[in-house]
């Protein structure tokens, strides 16, 4: 049965087609079909119209597909019970930025946005963060801005250094963290690698991770309260989250033709944030199950936790997640957020 297909057919015929249309059509659950869905909108041949009963989709070069939706975004939030997660998914539903886009690219902005979002919200303790999500003829970039501590004071304070440089140094060492009971230190450290150009500004320096020019530098620049996140990837892009992931980790993945086993444990690692949990999945919702294997892995992070049995299992539905070897503390953790 090829549902894209069929998808594409009832839109040709009706101008529109609703998640029910294609349930009914095929008899496939509406979790299976909204799998599809999701795909041919993050390859842009399809557009999310409406809200709620209204939902429904259009072909995206129907009239007023494309310019209903912007291809750039800003939002101005109040950092209170943020999740990065459904703030990425606003911007998608509002704009074309993810029209069209490479599913590599795509992936690699889902990680990167949410990362350097997740960052602002927790180690900010900035009241507001200005988000900007734009896509060129060339590009597609972001911005996070928060108007808090700074994230090279952050780093002195907490690391008990004793300048801004020193800060800069340590940030440079990569998977470096001020708050390890809640976080890996990966978010920035993938981040850099994976960008065409990432810029982090703070007060009065700034540091530029080039990887077409293939340098890194620190510079003066007018001081301004809080930091400033920027982030450059064309739109051609050949990257991928699993070639980067894979250069620097040696998880065990045991691959068949339509599931993964993979076995979480490494010597002296913990496993407590959303990035490790992005990465441990990057590539993974090609199959239809998913086994993890937590045998000698003492505990997990809420967050480590949430990211894998809310956040992704609620964006791919109809994959199976199961575990295996865990103990009461992990067990505890899954629960609370599966619930």
């Amino acid at each position: 049965m090829d549902i894209k297909k069929i998808i594409l057919n009832i839109i040709s015929k009706k101008e529109k087609a609703r998640a029910a249309d294609v349930v009914s059509r095929t008899g496939l659950s509406r979790a299976y079909v909204h799998r599809f869905l999701k795909k041919l909108t993050d390859e842009g041949l399809i557009v999310l119209m409406g809200k709620a009963n209204q939902a429904h989709y259009v072909i995206a070069s129907a009239k007023g597909a494309l310019t209903a939706r912007p291809s750039r975004v800003r939002k101005i939030i109040t950092n209170k019970s943020l999740a990065e997660d459904k703030v990425l998914s606003q911007i998608k539903q509002e704009s074309s930025i993810f029209q069209r886009l490479a599913g590599n690219v795509s992936s690699i902005i889902d990680y990167a946005f949410t990362e350097m979002l997740n960052n602002a919200i927790e180690h900010s303790s900035s009241e507001k963060i200005d988000l900007i999500v734009t896509k060129t003829s060339m590009d597609i970039r972001f911005a996070v801005a928060d108007q808090g501590v700074g994230i090279f004071n952050n780093i002195m304070k907490k690391k008990r250094l004793v300048s801004t440089m020193d800060a800069i140094q340590d940030l440079l060492k990569g998977k470096e963290t001020t708050a390890p009971e809640g976080h890996s230190g990966e978010g920035i450290f993938f981040t850099s690698k994976i960008a065409d150009r990432l810029t982090i500004k703070s007060f009065g320096k700034k540091i530029v991770f080039d990887n077409v020019g293939q340098d890194i530098y620190v510079k003066d620049i007018q001081s301004s309260r809080g930091t400033k996140v920027d982030f450059v990837l064309g739109l051609k892009s050949k990257k991928t989250l699993s070639d980067l992931f894979n250069q620097y980790t040696d998880e065990s993945f045991q691959f068949s033709k339509t599931g993964v086993k993979v076995k979480l444990y490494r010597q002296n690692n913990d496993y407590v944030s959303r990035s490790q949990a992005r990465r441990i999945l990057a590539g993974l919702e090609k199959f239809n199950t998913i086994e993890l294997d937590f045998k000698d892995v003492e505990t997990v992070g809420q967050a480590f936790a949430d990211e894998i049995f809310r956040v992704w299992k609620n964006a791919h539905k109809d994959i199976k997640v199961t575990v295996i070897n865990a103990n009461e503390n992990i067990l505890l953790m899954i629960r609370r957020a599966e619930k």
